[in-house]
C-alpha cells in the first residue's frame, strides 16, 4: 500500500479525469462486474474529505463530542470493511499472505 499526498487542485484534476472517463463507458463497465462503482466513488469521497479536514485542523484544535464520536464510528466501520475485504482476498488466493507487506499495513 503506497502513501501519496495530493493537493486539492490535484485531487480535483483526478476527479475530473475520472468523471470524463466514466462518461464514455457503457453502464456495465461503469458499475464494474460486481456493481462496485458506487463503493469506489464513496471511498474516494471519504478519503478526499478526510484528508482535507486533516489538513485544515490545528494540532491542538478540539472538536465537539458528537464530531469525535462520528469520526470514531466511521473509523471502526472502515476498519471492519477493510479487514473483511482483505480476508476475502486472502482466502480467494492463499498466496496473498506471502505477498502482503506487513510494514505498510495500517489498521
Amino acid at each position: 500500500m503506497a502513501k501519496y499526498i495530493f493537493t486539492e487542485s490535484q485531487l480535483e484534476k483526478i476527479k475530473k479525469q475520472l468523471q470524463e472517463t466514466q462518461i464514455n463507458l457503457p453502464k456495465e463497465v461503469k458499475e464494474g462486474k460486481d456493481g462496485n462503482y458506487m463503493a469506489k466513488q464513496q471511498l474516494f469521497t471519504i478519503a478526499t474529505l478526510a484528508m482535507k479536514m486533516w489538513e485544515i485542523m490545528g494540532d491542538d484544535e478540539e472538536l465537539d463530542d458528537w464530531m469525535e464520536s462520528k469520526i470514531a464510528q466511521s473509523e471502526q466501520s472502515v476498519i471492519s470493511v477493510v479487514k473483511a475485504y482483505m480476508y476475502d482476498e486472502t482466502v480467494d488466493d492463499l498466496k496473498g499472505m506471502d505477498t502482503m507487506n506487513y510494514n505498510e499495513l495500517v489498521i
